[in-house]
């Protein structure tokens, strides 16, 4: 049994190559297509000028999209404030431990219940 992925994955196969086909004999062979116009020219016009407008918008729209996705992502902090971060909170861990080895020397020791 074929999953879902897969399935959708042959389907796309199959168009592409359908279209592909269809591109190419149109456009070496548009008399097949007279039945729209009789203007072999202009069937070869737009056979070019279509997928070339389709891919025009689509490098246009990413780069619109990487230009939005910069001008709206904030910098990023600099190297110098990221290093001092790490070494207050090392610091501060340094310190922790330092107090919480100090509270644990001040602790008298329990004996045992048996020991006086």
């Amino acid at each position: 049994m074929v999953s879902k992925d897969q399935a959708i994955g042959g389907v796309i196969f199959v168009v592409c190559v359908v279209i592909a086909i269809l591109y190419v004999v149109t456009l070496f062979y548009p008399q097949w297509l007279t039945f729209i116009t009789s203007d072999i020219s202009a069937i070869q016009f737009w056979v070019v000028a279509i997928p070339v407008l389709i891919a025009f918008i689509a490098v246009m729209a990413i780069g619109a999209w990487i230009g939005w996705t910069m001008a709206t992502t904030p910098p990023p902090k600099p190297i110098e404030e990221i290093t001092g971060e790490l070494e207050e909170k090392k610091e501060e861990e340094t310190a922790e431990t330092k107090e919480t080895e100090a509270r644990e020397e001040k602790k008298p020791e329990k004996k045992a219940k048996g020991e006086k």
